[in-house]
């Protein structure tokens, strides 16, 4: 199982100067794709790529973050996730007829991780190895499944006035789904992977460094996505603006390289078959009797955590949903349905009590109806689990009417449980689907008021709980035991 552990929260764990505020989230199911044809062509043989990603599928069809040129048509220089989960960087014309082709041994198959991909080109190099240098966080990639080079001042398709895609191979569909940030073209120079980012001095994991400083040359650009409404602005000093396609203000996300949010888990759903679109933070369970729940991709074992989810759609329209934590593998898609067994807690809509092992262990509330925002507070300083619906908390007596947590119910201590630790989940109780939007603090969905925990982090609907702080690395690293 893929997961974010406490002690193990990627580059957001390393002390540094510079944060990294947006990235831009891609949904294959939307089409969302930035495109920008440049106006003419410049350095064909010597460029740099740069870029952040946290992919939202894997052991999946070809998913293509940039390209340049249309397939089959022209000359195509493109980087890509195969469906076997190697990065591909290659060029080739309409046969197509390979002219070089780096696939990595290495598979990219962690989908709560953010790793930063840069490739370096200088076709003018004598030799043939040095002509591309691909680096994974920091450290050059040596190990190939196929390895051939361009020749000697080979002109790549990129940088030429044709179209450039992020998102898709252009011609076919082929969209990435997941987060990108910090994506950086430099036209002209094979820049050092120390121009942008290092190794941290205190933990040695790799992480971004500001790199406004770079000349980017004619052709080269720099997103951020910190521009909610354009989020293909260019903030090189260039103004190459890419033109968005379906991508909007929700799309913009505050998961990045340096604050990794917590999302679903597409990993741990062999069981379940529930679909997971939008960045893993849209799911749908399945139709069939498959009830046992999905997992979030952060396990959780001490401090004060908050979440909030839409409750969406049912399709038996019996609000048969079921919201609360796992602390055991799921193995069954009938039997571990998450009101059923002793390791799991959850709320059951139906009637807004908290369920464990078959019973109904706390009245808290009443009927959660569609569209419904349940917050979910999970307390493990004193091991407890209560929930909100549309910011008021449940009393205990049937009613949804407290500004704060005031009825919990006590659960088994982390440290008792199968994986020693909580995952959040989600799920039905019945042959129905269920759809939920779930917001670990980064949301798919507008949010009409927007609050941040006590350090800061997050954008929820309704308050967050004094002491409650969002699922993302920077409060993981100082909270999460």
């Amino acid at each position: 199982m893929s997961l974010i552990l406490p002690g193990n929260v990627g580059s957001a764990t390393a002390a540094t100067g510079y944060d990294v505020a947006n990235s831009a989230r891609f949904n294959s199911g939307s089409s969302d794709t930035l495109t920008r044809t440049p106006g003419s062509a410049s350095n064909r043989r010597t460029f740099t790529i740069s870029f952040w990603v946290k992919r939202s599928s894997v052991d999946s069809a070809h998913k293509n973050v940039f390209s340049s040129g249309a397939y089959s048509s022209t000359q195509m220089t493109q980087v890509f996730f195969e469906a076997s989960d190697e990065l591909i960087f290659s060029d080739f014309t309409s046969s197509p007829s390979q002219n070089f082709n780096l696939t990595t041994n290495r598979k990219f198959r962690d989908p709560s991780a953010w790793y930063h991909i840069f490739i370096a080109v200088d076709t003018t190099q004598g030799t043939a190895s040095n002509r591309i240098k691909i680096y994974v966080n920091g450290v050059q990639e040596t190990s190939f499944a196929t390895e051939s080079y361009p020749s000697q001042n080979f002109d790549c398709a990129i940088n030429v006035n044709q179209i450039h895609t992020i998102g898709n191979r252009n011609g076919a569909s082929l969209f990435f789904d997941g987060y990108l940030s910090e994506f950086v073209f430099v036209d002209g120079t094979a820049q050092a992977h120390t121009d942008v980012g290092e190794f941290d001095s205190d933990s040695g994991i790799w992480k971004p460094i500001d790199v406004s400083g770079l000349t980017f040359g004619t052709n080269g650009f720099y997103l951020n996505f910190e521009t909610s409404a354009e989020l293909g602005d260019d903030v090189s000093g260039n103004t190459n603006d890419f033109t968005e396609t379906n991508l909007t203000a929700v799309d913009q996300s505050i998961d990045t390289c340096t604050n990794n949010f917590a999302t679903m888990n597409p990993l741990e759903n062999y069981y379940q078959a529930a679909t997971l679109t939008e960045g893993n933070l849209k799911l749908l369970t399945a139709t069939t009797s498959n009830v046992a729940p999905s997992l979030a991709t952060v396990a959780l074992t001490a401090g004060k955590w908050y979440y909030e989810a839409k409750y969406v759609s049912d399709s038996l329209a019996v609000s048969a949903g079921a919201i609360g934590i796992v602390g055991n593998q799921i193995t069954s898609a009938t039997a571990h349905a998450m009101l059923e067994t002793a390791q799991k807690y959850g709320l059951y809509l139906s009637d807004g009590d908290i369920w464990h092992n078959n019973s109904k262990v706390q009245e808290l509330g009443a009927h959660v109806d569609h569209t419904a925002t349940i917050g979910i507070a999970l307390d493990f300083d004193n091991n407890r689990i209560t929930f909100s619906k549309d910011g008021s908390w449940g009393d205990g007596s049937g009613n949804w009417d407290e500004s704060s947590p005031h009825t919990y119910y006590t659960i088994a201590a982390p440290s008792t449980v199968d994986f020693q630790a909580y995952f959040p989940a989600f799920g039905d109780w019945s042959s129905g689907s269920i759809g939920y939007e779930i917001n670990f603090g980064s949301p798919i969905y507008s949010i009409s008021s927007g609050n941040q925990d006590a350090n800061g982090y997050g954008n929820f609907e309704y308050a967050v709980p004094s002491g409650y702080f969002a699922i993302c690395s920077k409060n993981l690293a100082e909270y999460g035991g």
